[in-house]
């Protein structure tokens, strides 16, 4: 994934402890998605007054936009409890009964990659969700017997980058459906800013804004580039974080001021010079440029269609006019080059 790619292997660890020390504990720290954290407050308050469990949540968006946070900062402000799993941990329906069975009065249980549910796992969550009780089958043959064992009122949270991939049944189950969108400079600055302070280190405020216009839009690879500025400045800038120190220390990243790296630029330079911009299978991108078909359509392709510089059509991807314009690759039509026209 392209937010790995920013990091070494060696460093991956520290990274998962770096960002949950960056996340928010409460709503009112979290930054931007005004109208979901509106939403969510109102459930909140609600099940808080009636005290009572939350309504189940499915959280869709791309990577790295904070469901998880989410997730935790639900369960802080119900005050309770906060379990997490994730869809392809629960292999049987036996990891499932186990980890329902222990859940307290209005816990908070986070799915992640719920999309990932195996068939008959999923099944039994139906009821889980529902009627607040699992069905157990015992026995085999003639003399098996089911029987039910009811739950204590959950609050489920379910988390996925492909809300398409979430079968109808199961998405009807959660009484709110909530999309993280990409964030905006102006929201990733204050990101950026604030771990700056957690981290104890000094940044002017074009020095955060240029590692968020860098960020893809992205909380997550914004925490991760301002780490890797801050390892660049204390080396190099006596600790302090500026524009240019930010811009210095990206260039030598491979981060351009789009946050495009070197996939995205694969990607592009492949569509727009190999298949004269397309249209073009996501099959034939990911076989010109070694990478697997449905990481470029979860990863990379909603960021380069976000930037305007790709089109998804019925046909295959097609390079746009922007995408032209920045890349500074000649027009073709058919394989020929656009001749300058006389008139």
């Amino acid at each position: 994934m392209s937010n790995d790619r920013l990091v070494s292997a060696s460093s991956a660890d520290d990274d998962l402890q770096f960002e949950a020390a960056m996340r928010p504990r409460r709503l009112a720290d979290f930054t931007g998605q005004a109208r979901l954290k509106e939403n969510l407050q109102i459930a909140i308050e609600a099940a808080r007054k009636r005290g009572e469990a939350m309504d189940h949540v499915l959280l869709y968006g791309p990577p790295g936009l904070g469901k998880t946070t989410l997730g935790s900062i639900i369960a802080q402000e119900l005050e309770v409890a906060f379990s997490q799993t994730s869809g392809p941990v629960l292999q049987k329906k036996l990891d499932l009964s186990g980890l329902l069975s222990t859940i307290q009065p209005r816990q908070v249980f986070f799915i992640d990659e719920i999309h990932r549910l195996l068939p008959d796992v999923e099944e039994m969550l139906y009821s889980a969700l529902e009627d607040f009780h699992l069905d157990i089958l015992i026995g085999t043959g003639p003399g098996a017997r089911t029987h039910s064992m009811p739950l204590q009122k959950f609050t489920a949270i379910g988390a996925t980058t492909r809300q398409g991939l979430v079968s109808a049944p199961l998405r009807t189950r959660f009484g709110l459906v909530l999309r993280l969108n990409h964030y905006d400079v102006a929201d990733l600055t204050t990101i950026v800013k604030r771990s700056a302070r957690l981290l104890e280190t000094p940044v002017d405020p074009e020095g955060a804004e240029e590692i968020a216009r860098r960020a893809r839009g992205t909380p997550r690879i914004a925490n991760r580039l301002l780490r890797r500025v801050r390892d660049y400045a204390e080396v190099r800038a006596k600790g302090h974080i500026t524009k240019d120190v930010a811009m210095t220390a990206l260039d030598m990243l491979e981060v351009d001021r789009f946050g495009l790296d070197e996939i995205d630029q694969k990607i592009m330079r492949t569509v727009l010079e190999k298949f004269g911009g397309g249209p073009v299978g996501v099959n034939t991108i990911a076989a010109s440029i070694g990478e697997e078909a449905e990481t470029i359509e979860e990863v990379y392709e909603p960021y380069l269609i976000q930037l305007g510089f790709l089109h998804r059509s019925p046909r295959g991807r097609l390079a746009t006019e922007r995408a032209y314009d920045y890349f500074k690759v000649p027009r073709r039509f058919g394989g020929v080059e656009k001749q300058p026209e006389l008139f």
